[in-house]
């Protein structure tokens, strides 16, 4: 999907609990890898892919459940979807390909898996970004009638199966089309290769079941790893970029996304970043180059945002 790279298929997991992981690869340099947020795949990336690959190699994989990734079983307690599992799905597919340590980019749910996996796999991540989020229990802890009109869809995909699924299956495409141009974007904004990249998926009821555990997990058992974490006093160690629309959602909180990701840091100075004008939520479809110039000036830092 993602023009000159490559693409692969890895099995990671332990035996009984494998998954498989599709990805794309290319380029040289440094690794980065780009996870993907809902309801997309890793064809988010197309804007800024190929420009990254001029000087880092790019990894882009598909999160469990979406895309041509394989869709495991939820369990009980949906821990099949948490951030936990798909942060370690990550690790390893980075292990498998060479390597032990390497930056993360993050949009959406991707940028969630990446907070999981500063927290779960601190020696693996040397830098990371996060677009266009708050922490999930930040989220949960300050609903207000703005956030939930905005964000419905959490507490519609966290009823019990198969509801949701059921009423989707209406209709899923068209559903998916006016997710894409929610949250201060506009279906426009995605380009045509993507787009057909993420019909194809939400075509799949298995996927829409996926995307669907992937949210029952964010109100459950992630909440549950996030308190422990907190409890533990277990922060972001890395330096870490945060990027948002500047007219979408996460700009419109009533606190600063800098100073809400601060708090979640060992050092607030490791916690650099902005607004991103004229973006709502989809930050790299929306503003391709302006995302991309700020991604690549953090990643040009020799200390990415480390002060004193």
């Amino acid at each position: 999907m993602l023009g000159d790279l490559t693409a692969f298929d890895l099995t990671v997991g332990a035996p009984g609990e494998q998954v498989s992981v599709h990805g794309v690869r290319g380029g040289q340099g440094p690794p980065v890898l780009l996870l993907h947020g809902f309801p997309q795949t890793h064809a988010m990336w197309g804007p800024v892919a190929a420009d990254l690959a001029r000087d880092h190699t790019v990894i882009a994989t598909d999160l469990r459940g979406y895309g041509a990734s394989g869709r495991p079983e939820a369990g009980a307690d949906h821990a099949g979807y948490s951030f936990r599992a798909m942060a370690g799905d990550q690790v390893e597919v980075m292990e498998q390909l060479g390597f032990d340590t390497f930056t993360v980019l993050g949009h959406d749910r991707g940028a969630r898996v990446t907070h999981r996996m500063l927290l779960d796999h601190p020696g693996r991540v040397e830098r990371a970004a996060l677009l266009d989020i708050l922490p999930t229990a930040y989220v949960y802890s300050h609903v207000d009638r703005a956030l939930a009109t905005a964000y419905y869809h959490w507490f519609f995909f966290i009823q019990p199966a198969d509801l949701p699924e059921r009423l989707i299956d209406g209709d899923p495409i068209g559903y998916l089309h006016r997710l894409l141009g929610g949250w201060g974007s506009g279906l426009s904004a995605h380009r045509a290769e993507a787009l057909a990249s993420y019909e194809r998926a939400f075509a799949d009821p298995a996927a829409r079941h996926a995307m669907m555990e992937d949210y029952r997990a964010g109100a459950s058992i992630d909440l549950e790893h996030d308190a422990a974490d907190a409890a533990a006093g277990n922060r972001i160690a890395a330096p870490t970029l945060v990027l948002w629309g500047e007219s979408g959602v996460v700009g419109a909180n009533a606190e600063s996304p800098l100073e809400v990701w601060r708090r979640e840091a060992a050092d607030p100075a490791l916690i650099t970043g902005g607004a991103v004008a004229r973006a709502g939520h989809f930050l790299v479809d929306e503003q391709p180059s302006d995302t991309l110039a700020a991604l690549r000036d953090f990643l040009a830092r020799p200390d990415a945002g480390r002060e004193g």
